[in-house]
């Protein structure tokens, strides 16, 4: 038996990932390097500037989907 007032079942909101940021350009600042980096699996870009050659990059732009 069907009842006419049910609610319906929230989708499942899609899991996020842990990016795996590629180098596709790089270039020398008074900053530091600034990256144009792209993430392997979904697409998504954004720049990331590493200030120092012992410190991992920091992302300076928002993410931007592919």
């Amino acid at each position: 038996m069907t009842s006419l007032h049910t609610v319906p079942l929230p989708c499942p909101t899609p899991l996020t990932h842990e990016h795996a940021w590629l180098v596709q350009s790089q270039h020398t600042t008074s900053e530091g390097v600034v990256l144009y980096v792209r993430c392997s699996d979904c697409g998504t870009r954004r720049v990331d500037l590493q200030t120092h050659r012992a410190m991992p990059p920091s992302a300076v732009s928002i993410e931007l989907n592919g």
